[in-house]
């Protein structure tokens, strides 16, 4: 349960780690890093996204998803009526792996307590997992985001009751762009997923009038027999 009273203490714990991760030293990562990129946004926020790692300008900028894969998030952000500066933004790994490869077992391992510690402080309503290994790893299962996207799943993560809601990572729509329209569809739930009330649907397309089809004439009866 979070309080308006505690929000700038769990703020200014949030601010001294993100300083004290500056210097970690837990993996390899740290001999080719330029700089951690621990995260950024609103420390009481109630949607914060999780994605796997920072990439070459996220690594120089020192902030996550400030790249191509940033600038999708903020246009899916704006379609829900949100800011940036409204939600937090962190990663699965604070180091940027080199060549932008996939994060590795041992990596995730030594930065997952940094996540963890900002879940915890953060405490979000809803976390939405970018991909696959944000999405594994909070989940704690295998299932991939291909079979999950779109899955609110009830989740108890660093202590916090919250909604996990695994979804494609922004990225995906720079390769595919039909999957921009995936991402919108998955976009629109997480309004009800933050306040708890449904939202309508937009109402159908009106039918057009069309004039009554023609009475047709009764088939004799001998019509209907080749039917049973």
């Amino acid at each position: 349960m979070r309080t308006v009273s505690e929000a700038p203490v769990r703020a200014a714990e949030l601010d001294r780690l993100t300083a004290e991760w500056q210097g970690c030293q837990k993996c390899a990562l740290a001999r080719t890093r330029t700089q951690v990129v621990v995260g950024s946004g609103h420390p009481d926020a109630d949607l914060m996204f999780v994605g796997e790692a920072p990439g070459y300008h996220e690594d120089r900028q020192g902030a996550p998803f400030v790249g191509q894969a940033g600038k999708v998030l903020e246009s899916l952000l704006g379609s829900i009526g949100l800011a940036r500066s409204q939600v937090y933004i962190a990663n699965v790994l604070k180091c940027r792996p080199p060549g932008n490869r996939d994060p590795q077992p041992d990596e995730i391992a030594a930065c997952e307590g940094h996540l963890f510690a900002q879940v915890e402080l953060i405490r979000p309503k809803v976390i939405c997992t970018l991909g696959n290994f944000a999405t594994k790893l909070l989940s704690g299962q295998p299932h991939g985001i291909t079979r999950v996207h779109g899955r609110a799943q009830p989740r108890r993560i660093a202590g916090v009751d919250l909604v996990l809601y695994p979804i494609f990572h922004p990225a995906a729509a720079l390769y595919t762009p039909a999957m921009m329209d995936t991402l919108g569809a998955d976009f629109a739930r997480l309004p009800e997923l933050l306040t708890g009330v449904p939202v309508a649907p937009p109402p159908p397309p009106p039918i057009p009038r069309e004039a009554p089809a023609p009475v047709a004439e009764p088939e004799p009866e001998y019509a209907q027999l080749g039917l049973f």
